[in-house]
């Protein structure tokens, strides 16, 4: 086989739907950089929930729309389901102690867990399970790592956290826009 033939050769078309053709790490890295200026105050936020969605999306396949519209869809999912689990906490906090409080922890993570998880029998729009868990995680960190504007409010994490979450797909949709296709 010669060298041209070994070549992946791509069309036209899609080398000018890449915007500037930079080098993959380069594209990525600029996007990266970013970040810093996201966790600078007074918002506080969570940069690294940005790589969540990005990896996350990659994972999936890439920054297709049918993938995008997948994601969104369900990161917001898990960090509403784990900023009710937190509100849940917190209520049976007022009223529980000890091993009491520690199986109502444990029976309100099963029945919201659960929940969350059963959604995509039910929805093929919320059928990607593990972008749930990716906003799970990510209100998770945020609540409890201190991020946000108001880093003790609830509420404040999972705006925080959905924002975050958010800009992923669009960072892995930018890195492939700003990308030479792969083999150039």
């Amino acid at each position: 086989m010669s060298n041209q033939q070994s070549k992946p050769t791509t069309t036209p078309a899609a080398e000018e739907s890449n915007w500037l053709n930079l080098p993959v790490e380069v594209a990525a890295s600029l996007l990266a950089i970013t970040t810093v200026l996201i966790a600078l105050g007074p918002l506080h936020l969570p940069p690294w929930a940005v790589f969540i969605g990005w990896a996350g999306t990659f994972a999936m396949g890439g920054p297709t729309p049918e993938n995008l519209k997948r994601i969104w869809a369900v990161m917001p999912l898990g960090s509403v389901t784990a900023f009710l689990i937190v509100l849940s906490f917190q209520q049976a906090a007022k009223v529980l102690e000890g091993s009491a409080y520690v199986v109502a922890e444990m029976v309100i993570l099963f029945c919201l867990n659960g929940a969350m998880i059963s959604v995509a029998r039910f929805s093929k729009a919320l059928a990607f399970v593990p972008g749930m868990f990716f906003g799970f995680a990510t209100y998770f960190a945020t609540f409890y790592g201190g991020f946000g504007p108001d880093p003790l409010q609830p509420f404040a994490a999972l705006v925080a956290a959905i924002a975050m979450n958010g800009l992923g797909p669009l960072y892995a949709w930018l890195n492939v826009k700003l990308a030479a296709p792969h083999g150039h």
